[in-house]
This record gives C-alpha cells, sequence and structure tokens, in this order.
C-alpha cells in the first residue's frame, strides 16, 4: 500500500510559517491540563495571594508547554497513520517542511523542562514526567499507543493527575500534596482513560492498517464505547463515596449531579459511537470536568477549616 508523503514540496518554505506551527501545537488540547493544574493549585487550600506568577507559570506549562509538546511528539512519529486519517495535517500535508515538526517537539521538550525547574522539585518531577510519557506515548520503541489500555493510561495520566499534582506541589512549597488531593487526581486520571477513548473512534479504519491496537480496534466499537464508559464513571462514583465520607455533602450532591447528566448522554452515545464521539466529548466531558473542579473546592475546604 502506497502511503502519502512527507517529503517538502519543492513550492514549500524551508521554515514553517507560525500559523503553522501554532496548528501544530494544537492550542484547543490545552485546556484540560491547564483545567487539572487549576483543580491541584484549589485543592491544596494555600491562598494564591502572593503566587500568581507560580501559578500562571504552572498554567502555562501544563498547556502551552507540555501539552504542545506533546502534540507535537505524537504528530511526528504518528505521520503516516495521518496521511491515512487526516491527510490535512501539518505534516503530512506538507505545510510543515522537511523535519521540523521533530525539532518543534524537541525545542518545546527542553523549553517545558526549563519552566518546570522553576517550580521546585515536585513541580519539575511532574513536569518530567509527563513529558516522559508524552514520548513514550508517540515514539518507538515504546510507543504505547499501539495499544489503545496503554496509551490511554499514559494520556489520562499526564492530562490529568499529572497536571493535578503539580498544581497543588507548587502551591505547596515543593512538598508532596495531601493523600486526599493525590487520591483525586489518580481517580480523575483513571477517569481521563475513558475520555481518551473517544479520541479513538474516529480513526479506525487508519488504526487497522498501521497496526494501532485502539480500544476500538481491540474490543469492536460496540464494547469499546460501553468500556470508555465505565471507565469514566467507576472513578467518579469513587470520588463520590470519597466526598461523602469527608462530610462535603453539597459538593456529593453536584457530582451526583453531574453523573447523572453524564449517563444520560452516555446513553445516547453507545447507539452510535463513531457519530456520537464528538457530540459527547463536546458535552459530556465537560461534565466530568466540571465534577473535577467540584472535588477540588470540597477538599479546599476541608484544608481550610484544619
Amino acid at each position: 500500500m502506497t502511503l502519502m508523503s512527507t517529503k517538502v514540496l519543492p513550492s514549500s518554505p524551508a521554515v514553517p510559517a507560525w500559523p503553522v506551527v501554532a496548528e501544530l501545537l494544537k492550542p484547543i488540547t490545552w485546556f484540560p491540563p491547564m483545567w487539572a493544574f487549576c483543580c491541584g493549585v484549589i485543592a491544596s487550600g494555600v491562598s494564591p495571594a502572593g503566587r500568581w506568577l507560580t501559578i500562571v507559570t504552572g498554567v502555562l506549562l501544563a498547556g502551552p508547554l507540555v501539552c504542545a509538546s506533546s502534540q507535537a511528539v505524537n504528530d511526528w512519529f504518528d505521520r503516516h497513520v495521518d496521511a491515512i486519517n487526516e491527510p490535512n495535517r501539518p505534516i503530512p500535508s506538507g505545510r510543515m517542511p522537511g523535519s521540523w515538526g521533530l525539532y518543534i517537539a524537541i525545542i518545546w521538550t527542553g523549553l517545558s523542562l526549563a519552566v518546570a525547574a522553576t517550580l521546585g522539585t515536585w513541580g519539575f518531577a511532574a513536569g518530567a514526567l509527563g513529558l516522559l510519557l508524552a514520548w513514550a506515548y508517540s515514539a518507538p520503541p515504546l510507543r504505547l499507543k499501539l495499544n489503545g489500555w496503554w496509551g490511554n493510561a499514559a494520556c489520562g495520566l499526564c492530562y490529568e493527575g499529572l497536571a493535578w499534582v503539580t498544581g497543588a506541589a507548587v502551591m505547596a512549597g515543593g512538598a508532596m500534596p495531601d493523600a486526599r488531593s493525590l487520591a483525586l487526581a489518580g481517580l480523575y486520571s483513571a477517569g481521563a482513560h475513558g475520555i481518551m477513548t473517544l479520541n479513538d473512534f474516529k480513526a479506525v479504519e487508519g488504526d487497522r492498517v498501521m497496526g494501532v491496537r485502539s480500544l476500538p480496534v481491540q474490543l469492536g466499537i460496540q464494547r469499546a464505547a460501553w468500556v470508555a464508559c465505565i471507565v469514566m464513571m467507576v472513578p467518579q462514583l469513587v470520588v463520590l463515596l470519597l466526598l461523602i465520607s469527608w462530610g462535603t455533602t453539597g459538593q456529593a450532591i453536584a457530582v451526583a449531579a453531574l453523573m447523572a447528566a453524564q449517563a444520560l448522554l452516555m446513553a445516547r452515545f453507545v447507539k452510535d459511537p463513531i457519530k456520537q464521539a464528538l457530540f459527547y466529548s463536546g458535552f459530556g466531558v465537560p461534565l466530568f470536568v466540571a465534577g473535577m473542579m467540584v472535588s477540588a473546592f470540597a477538599l479546599r475546604s476541608l484544608v481550610s477549616a484544619a
């Protein structure tokens, strides 16, 4: 089978234009880790007074740096798959000339590490681990994305858990975050595994051809949809039980309401996963991340009252 070439066309520029670089770095994907970082900041219970520079630096690290690095890495090592699934992306289309996709991934990774180093030991460790997972997800020899179980776990941890932990750590002056905060970060990371599966329904054809064993490829469309829903809901149920056990009744009711709304949307999603995956991403995922923020405020109230 002949794949689309990613070589620079004769009329292509030697250096990519900034709009093309921005497209490669995908600003629309930065929101989840930036949101999770803010959840960690709030969950710490520490006043932001006098710490705004640190908070802004952390938000930039989570989104425009670490997440953007992961997008560049993924697009470079996925360029042959994208030539089938999404040939208009910057690299397979030739708008990102030569090896500039790889160069940008390396530059952004180095810049991310430099910024992470300003956030203390825990902040740097979380940032470095996030970058390591980003490369392990897309690049050989590990290329975790070849298996939907491992790849989606790496993404969920990087997008939600590590960003949350980084936010909590920098507010704690570089110390280990509260155990309850770590528990919430871990649970929402697990739930994000299901969110990552939503992205796989649009690429089933190309994944099959290129040997990417996403969950829809491994399990079939219908089973993968049910697994994604279960994986999203079970961690939230554990969060709900924790909030009840902590005595944060109001926040527990709010999380329960958000879960009920998600369940209604999931009923529509599982009827036609390929057509409805984008719909659920647009309306169901915001309910998931809203629950993250509610949980963060619940923990903040506990920490502040202690």
